[in-house]
């Protein structure tokens, strides 16, 4: 699998998460609308952690190496724990999340894109 696929997939991801907290902005500034694009971007932003897991686990098959598969399998799970502590409005749980998963989507842009062969191994 070429490198710019992987690339690619974080580079989306880290645009839609750092939609997230804009959005959650503008709803606490008083625009109840935007609370249906975070609830629109926490869709988003799930699916492509989903997906982002995919092609790391091909780029784990075919360069033998697990790459950032492992820290997606823990990314994607704690946006998971997020997205159903919205649901639920444990904004205890939700917040600090979305906070935790932000940085590690960046850092995750940062091994991809600072690694020549756009695995996130360094």
């Amino acid at each position: 699998m070429p490198a710019w696929v992987l690339r690619a997939v974080v580079s989306a991801h880290l645009v839609a998460i750092a939609a997230q907290p804009v959005f959650a902005g503008v709803y606490l500034s008083g625009d109840f609308d935007a609370l249906r694009w975070h609830a629109t971007g926490a869709d988003v932003v799930t699916s492509i952690g989903y997906v982002q897991l995919i092609v790391a686990a091909v780029a784990w098959a075919r360069t033998r190496r697990p790459g950032l598969f492992p820290p997606t399998a823990g990314l994607v799970t704690a946006e998971t724990v997020q997205y159903f502590a919205g649901l639920d409005g444990a904004l205890w749980l939700h917040i600090p999340l979305g906070v935790l998963t932000v940085v590690g989507v960046v850092v995750q842009f940062l091994l991809v894109w600072r690694t020549r062969e756009g695995t996130g191994v360094v």
